[in-house]
Formats: structure tokens, sequence, C-alpha cells
């Protein structure tokens, strides 16, 4: 007897629907075929212990499976339910009618019991679009599963509940959330605030800047000055999430077996701070099994590289392209796949090995010509991609000790919000979301500035031996930082402030 079940496949964020095709034949031998990788073919062991521990028994006689398309490898052992009911079925334990209803996908325990997958998220989304009346998947991805609307989702514990529901001996009602509820329920929910960092209020404002025009940073300082502490509120300031991106978001998480027990959608912008030592395929992605690295894990959100020059060289430069595409491409001879990757990247560092140069109060102890060694780990192309150099100086005593909290995250994110929304209507017409993202037909058309900002510009870049890639990273962040101040023209006051982020541009910084 033959019977279809149904199951998908994941490659990159979308899926791929996978009949499994269950053949019960007079033969002797177990075959499993269609392209199915290691843990596809261990599932022989799973189903038969399985079923036996579930009171069902493992037909004697011959077997055949077929994954089709027969083409497209198949990994992972998220397949051993949809096998597993394919085999009852075909043997004659379960009737077949309602198999075809259903996209099916679950790992199986020995004792029966069923497994969390990873990828529901894509999976379901599919199933809606190809007409399938619902998913049935293990009980714990049933929340990530249930944002997707129209589409019955069924979370099961084991193999015998499975059964039974198809057999409609056992009743399961399909399980539903209010996603906009549930969304804007945890939209702003942050275990830090910017109100509990003392001082630095240069280091605030160019935060602020930042994540109005999604700007990305490098900070350049001693250790003990507050680096990571102002990295890791930057999320905070950032506009909320919208439905549609935090639709892409979890896409990206569920694939990678990112999404935290209990919640079915990623409602905050993510945070991805990597170890220096990380390689450059966790970093961009990729693998023998293709999964998304943690500039994708970042989406929508920040990326923040600590201790920057001890990052491998060959690790920061992989990331030039994804920072201008905002989209990263994992090529492999028989396919590729593709990955968001539109973050903010935040970097920090120190100014040389010892740490301590142009402190305030410590002496650098480096050698001649160390400082600029130092700084020469990170390439130019790279930080010709960073529009704000900031440099972050210690808090003193005075500011450490006081009471007073300073701003809170919520008033700056206000600021930011109004400053996003007039780049919204800016750039209706276009693909650009902030003033980041414009290129060189964008900026003689959005930032003019009047002769004041012109002269001033050229005076800076002369005197302060301002690089000449620096000229475009002014021009927008003056434009940002006119947004900010409401205004819809830029004035040399903008591009006064916008000249003091170019640290590392001055050709006499490093000494």
């Amino acid at each position: 007897m033959l019977v279809t079940t149904h199951a998908s496949a994941v490659f990159g964020i979308t899926a791929t629907t996978v009949s499994v095709e269950v053949n019960h034949d007079t033969g002797v031998t177990f075959q499993l075929v269609g392209l199915p990788d290691s843990a596809v073919k261990e599932s022989y062991s799973r189903i038969r212990t399985a079923l036996q521990n579930s009171g069902f028994r493992f037909p004697s006689r011959g077997i055949t499976i077929n994954l089709a398309p027969a083409d497209l490898r198949k990994e992972g052992a998220s397949y051993d339910l949809p096998m597993a009911l394919g085999v009852l079925a075909a043997s004659g334990q379960l009737l077949p009618d309602r198999l075809s209803l259903y996209i099916i996908m679950g790992e199986l325990s020995l004792d029966g019991s069923l497994l969390p997958v990873k990828g529901v998220l894509p999976i379901a989304l599919q199933a809606l679009k190809e007409g399938y009346k619902g998913v049935i998947i293990p009980m714990e991805n049933v929340p990530e599963a249930a944002v997707v609307q129209g589409l019955e989702v069924y979370g099961m514990n084991n193999l015998r509940e499975v059964a039974g529901f198809l057999e409609d001996s056992h009743f399961v009602s399909p399980v539903s959330i209010n996603v906009e509820e549930t969304f804007y329920a945890r939209l702003s929910h942050w275990p830090v605030d910017f109100s509990e960092v003392k001082g630095q209020e240069n280091i605030k404002r160019a935060f602020e800047i930042a994540a109005a025009g999604g700007h990305n940073v490098i900070l350049i300082g001693p250790p003990g000055a507050g680096k990571t502490m102002l990295a890791k509120r930057l999320p905070t300031i950032l506009p909320p999430l919208t439905l549609q991106e935090s639709l892409e978001t979890t896409k990206i998480h569920s694939v990678a077996g990112k999404i935290r027990h209990g919640e079915g959608l990623v409602t905050t912008r993510p945070f991805r701070a990597p170890h220096h030592t990380v390689s450059d395929v966790a970093l961009v992605g990729g693998g023998g099994i293709p999964q998304p690295g943690e500039i994708s894990l970042a989406h929508n959100g920040v990326l923040f590289l600590d201790e920057l020059p001890e990052f491998k060289r060959t690790v920061l430069e992989v990331m030039r392209q994804p920072l201008e595409e905002r989209i990263v491409t994992i090529s492999r001879a028989r396919f590729s796949v593709d990955y968001p990757a539109g973050f903010m990247l935040i970097a920090a560092m120190n100014p040389c090995p010892c740490g301590f140069y142009n402190h305030p109060t410590r002496d650098c102890v480096c050698p001649p010509g160390t400082v600029q060694k130092y700084l020469n780990r990170v390439s130019g192309p790279l930080l010709d991609r960073i529009d704000l150099h900031v440099e972050v100086t210690p808090v003193n005593f005075e500011e450490l000790s006081k009471k007073k909290n300073g701003e809170q995250s919520e008033a700056i994110r206000e600021r930011v919000i109004r400053a996003r929304e007039i780049q919204r209507k800016r750039f209706s017409e276009t693909f650009i979301h902030a003033n980041a993202q414009m290129g060189a037909s964008e900026i003689p058309m959005f930032c003019k500035l009047p002769d004041s900002g012109y002269q001033m510009l050229k005076s800076a870049m002369e005197r302060l031996c301002l690089s000449a890639r620096a000229y475009d990273r002014i021009l927008k962040v003056s434009r940002t930082i006119a947004d900010l101040d409401c205004s819809p023209d830029i004035r040399a006051e903008h591009v006064a402030e916008a000249i003091q982020y170019r640290s590392l541009d001055r050709e006499n910084w490093a000494g």
C-alpha cells in the first residue's frame, strides 16, 4: 500500500514542501531514498523503537520511503514524525484519509514523545500559502507557528496523540493567538536604560544621532570608560519593531533555532555581541548545512563588536559587502541561499594595546608607532563604512557619585522616532529607510549645504586633514542632526557637530 504524507524543508528563510511517500510491499528491507543526510538516514532506528514503545508494530515486510523532490537535500531529524505516520498508514494501523490535509513535522524520541524542530515559522507560512488546512508539530513549537493567521496549528506531545487525532479518537483543538496583542504587549521590555549611565552626555548624543539615522558607530576609549555599557543600551532608543520587521526577524531566529521557549515572536530589536574569536562563517553564516550567522541574527537590530582590532582580519573583511547590500548570499556548488543582514554596526576598541593613549590622567606606555599599527588592524574600507567615530573618556568621580539619574531611554526614543518619521516621508518613493542608506544620487538632492556650512566643511577638511571619504559621511550625519532638530535645511551648526565625529580620519590622530 502506498501512502503520502507532507513535510517541509527549509533553505535560507523559506520553506519547500516535501512529499513523504511510504510504500509497504512484500520485500524484506527498509529503504530510504530522496537525498537524505545522515540524521535522516538514522531515523529508521528512532521510528522502529518509537512505534514499538507507543503500542504499535513496525512492519516485518519491506518498507520503502521516498522524500520528494528527490534532488532536494533533506537534513535533520524533523522528518521522523511524517515518516512514522506514513509507515503506520501504509501498514494498515492508521487511516490515511486526513494525512494529506496537514504539513507534519517533528523529531521522535525513543519513547514516542515529540522533540522541537527548527524553522517552524517559515514552514507554517509556506503551508498557508499552499492551502494546507494546518500543521501538526511538537508542542514546544506551537507559539512560533501560531502567529500565522488563517492556519490551524496543532501541538502534540507524542506519537500516540498524533495518531489518535488523525483518526478522530483524540480531540485536539487548534491553538490561536492574537498576534497584535502579543506583539504590542512585549514591544518595549528592556532590562537596561540610558538613565543608568552617569555622565557621557556627548556619547549619548552620538548614539541618539546614530539611532535616528541608522548610522554605524565606532567607540574609541580606554578600558572601563563605559563603551560596552553604552552599546548595550542602544537598542532601547531605536524605533520599535514594526509587525513586518518582527516577522522577518523571527523567521531568521526560527531557522537558527534561537526562539526562546514559550515565545512566538521576536518583539524587541536583536542585540548580538559575538566574541572576537568568532570565525568568518559564524559571523556571516554558512557551513556544510548553511545557517544564518551573527550578522543575520542581528537583522533589524544591533551587531556589537567589542575589541574590534582583536578580530581576525578575514572576519572583519567579510562584513564589507553585507554592510552595503544589507543581505548576505551563501553559495554552494548545488545551491545558494540569501539571508537578510540589515543591522547597525557598533564597534568598540582601545586606542592602543595598553589602552591609555590620549587618557587624561594616565600615560600610554606603548612604543612609538604602536598606536598607528594597532589602528591599522582595522582596514580603511571597513572604517569607511562607519559614519560616527566617537572618543570615549573616563567618567570622573563627581559624575559617578551623582544621585540624579540621566535622561531615560523613552525620552530619547521619542526624538529618534520623530526623526525617522521625517526620513520615512522623505524617502517614501525610494527603497531607502534611513539617512545612512543614501547613495551618491541622493546625497546632492537631500544634503544641500548653505554657504556658511560649505565653507566650514571645506575649512575642516583642510585644517584637520580629513580624508575625502569623510565628505559623504559628514553630509549624511548633518542631515540626521537637522532631522533631530526638525529643520528642513542643514545649517552650519549641524555641519559643525557632524565634523566632530570623524576622529579617525584625522591624519595626526595617532600621533
